[in-house]
């Protein structure tokens, strides 16, 4: 069980979790990249769709039912999914906002920015807004050191942020979000 696991009851038969058409198309194109008895290289993009499935978060029951298509056992995906923080392990906002945290954008201020966006929005990292539009996480490396401080919402990047860009991004996503922002968007499933 990942160390987050917060005691959803097991669905062994997976009976009530169900994927769009789309996506398990999508999920068996991806297996078949890969030899006979190796699916399990899959995993990552496969919980990558199951979680834009979830409202972008994977719940006990919706890993096991990636490990029952991948014929592996639960806690192979769940030793994943926990290691990686792109993946949420409980509910989060519509907006999930990722602050790099690594050196280059710390020393540029994210430790600033994080700071202003638990005050603006009134929650620590880690955390939802009460509200349920926003989630606060600090992530590893995002690959744009050049341009930090930086954060990631969904697929795009914020770079050479300040807490007045910050202000105005968050405001943005407030008024233009209507439904949850994730790397793998629902809309960009296609087999």
């Amino acid at each position: 069980m990942p160390d987050n696991y917060t005691g959803y009851k097991m669905d062994t038969n997976n009976t009530n979790i169900n994927f769009s058409e789309e996506a398990l198309q999508l999920m068996h194109k991806i297996m078949r990249r890969y030899p006979e008895g190796r699916q399990k290289s899959a995993i990552l993009p496969l919980l990558h769709i199951a979680q834009a499935e979830s409202e972008g978060w994977l719940s006990a029951p919706v890993m096991d039912k990636v490990a029952e298509i991948l014929k592996v056992q639960p806690i192979e995906v769940y030793e994943v999914a926990s290691f990686y923080t792109m993946f949420n392990l409980k509910p989060v906002g519509k907006c999930v906002i990722e602050v790099c945290r690594t050196g280059p954008c710390w020393l540029l201020g994210a430790e600033d920015i994080v700071k202003f966006i638990e005050r603006k929005l009134n929650i620590k990292e880690g955390e939802t807004t009460a509200d349920g539009m926003f989630t606060l996480k600090t992530v590893e490396c995002l690959a744009s050191c050049g341009s930090a401080p930086m954060m990631q919402v969904g697929e795009k990047y914020h770079e050479h942020l300040t807490c007045e860009k910050v202000d105005e991004l968050l405001d943005d996503y407030r008024v233009n979000t209507n439904e949850h922002i994730s790397h793998w968007a629902k809309d960009k499933i296609k087999a």
